[in-house]
């Protein structure tokens, strides 16, 4: 009797095994089946939210659902990261988030989950110059001038980025390195805070994309010094790059990237990339971007993975080397 007993219950075990993995499969093809949350690192009118916003309407004609974006800023996008890392990894809760990732397990060494365990990396989205800023009361109209502003005895002076560990922060971190200026940071929630703060004095200098800057420097708010692309920005023209500005070697670029929870099933986790790619070509959407100044750069899951534990070690080494910490 008790053999037949364990036989049934082995029976029912095995029945419902079958029945989940025949449910997997049949999971993804419903897929999506409610509304998609999209989770933004960085606070409202930042880069990485105008980039999520500019892709939503697309994306919810592709998915045929409702796609929310759900602004989650704070600790340089580890808020978002969390909240990420603790969803089901069904598709339903994207992160759209920036280049800070590959940075915060250096800087933040007891998150409550493993950036490289819990976060599936899905693509590139997009790379977008840096632009430095600085307020009408600095006197500097050049890179050069600003540095010996900075080191003028009795000046307070400090600069601002959109987060601790964002390429604004490292980046500026080894400008000050280069030209030999040491002036303190002052990390915000996002760009659009950081920009705040500047025009209102209560910071002098802000690395920033190229995005949130040009409207700011065109409209004589602020002041852009130099930007960090190749060739002047069609919205600058009359802004020299940072060679032009005597610095030839720094060339850093932003850029916003796609993750989703690991364990997200393959087939979900390929629609993702298919539906973000299908709108980073939308006339509108590449529209929006070159407003931006953004550069619509759709990567494999493969070759993002790459660049990120690439990224991870050398920021490592910066970090380290500047004494850089979040806590």
């Amino acid at each position: 009797m008790f053999k037949r007993k364990f036989l049934r219950c082995t029976g029912a075990v095995a029945a419902a095994t079958l029945c989940a993995l025949a449910a997997a499969p049949a999971a993804a093809q419903d897929y999506p089946s409610k509304p998609i949350r999209i989770l933004v690192s960085f606070a409202p009118g930042g880069l990485t939210d105008l980039i999520a916003r500019a892709l939503q309407p697309e994306l919810q004609k592709g998915f045929g659902q409702p796609v929310v974006v759900e602004n989650r800023p704070g600790a340089g996008g580890t808020v978002a990261e969390g909240v990420l890392a603790k969803s089901p990894a069904d598709g339903y809760t994207i992160l759209v988030s920036a280049d800070s990732v590959p940075a915060n397990p250096h800087l933040m060494p007891n998150l409550p989950y493993d950036t490289f365990k819990d976060l599936a990396p899905v693509s590139m989205l997009a790379r977008i110059p840096l632009v430095m800023l600085v307020n009408n009361k600095v006197p500097a109209k050049t890179v050069k001038e600003f540095v010996a502003y900075a080191k003028t005895p009795g000046e307070n002076v400090s600069y601002g980025s959109p987060g601790v560990g964002t390429s604004n922060h490292l980046s500026f971190e080894v400008l000050k390195e280069i030209v030999g200026m040491d002036v303190p940071h002052v990390p915000y929630k996002g760009g659009g805070p950081a920009i705040t703060d500047l025009l209102g004095g209560h910071i002098q200098a802000l690395l920033i994309s190229s995005t949130l800057a040009a409207p700011q420097a065109a409209s004589g708010k602020l002041r852009a010094l130099a930007v960090t692309s190749e060739k002047r920005l069609t919205q600058l023209p009359d802004v020299p790059t940072f060679a032009e500005a005597g610095v030839p070697d720094f060339k850093p670029q932003q850029w916003t990237g796609l993750f989703v929870p690991s364990g997200t099933p393959p087939d979900i986790v390929a629609r993702i990339h298919s539906e973000f790619a299908q709108a980073l070509k939308a006339p509108d959407v590449l529209a929006r971007l070159e407003q931006l100044n953004a550069e619509p750069v759709m990567s494999t899951q493969e070759d993002f993975t790459a660049y990120l534990n690439k990224e991870h070690q050398a920021l490592g080494r910066l970090i380290k080397a500047r004494g850089i910490s979040a806590q």
